[in-house]
């Protein structure tokens, strides 16, 4: 990452996340985040690993830019209004639906 950055690695969990379109919707919207390294969602565990620089952005910015793209992160709930607009796929029961 950037000079003199301390770079910081963290698992979020994402228990809302249903399928590749929530994986790629999250990292994403993480590369966006000033400071973000490097996330990798996995599927399975229902995790997202961050990596970012500890000078530049924290956990919470981090939880909040996930909320934000309509998941749950941790404990910080998922924005109401993003999660409506996700595709039926990333809602929690779209994919049985499909």
């Amino acid at each position: 990452m950037g000079c003199g950055g301390e770079d910081t690695d963290v698992t979020v969990m994402t228990p809302t996340i249903q399928c590749g379109m929530c994986q790629k919707t999250i990292e994403m919207g993480l590369s966006k985040l000033e400071g973000v390294g490097r996330s990798t969602v996995d599927l399975a565990s229902k995790t997202t690993k961050v990596s970012f620089d500890s000078k530049k952005t924290d956990l919470l910015k981090i939880e909040n830019a996930i909320s934000s793209l309509g998941y749950q992160a941790n404990a910080v709930s998922a924005n109401l209004e993003a999660y409506e607009s996700l595709p039926a796929c990333c809602k929690i029961g779209g994919m049985e639906k499909m």
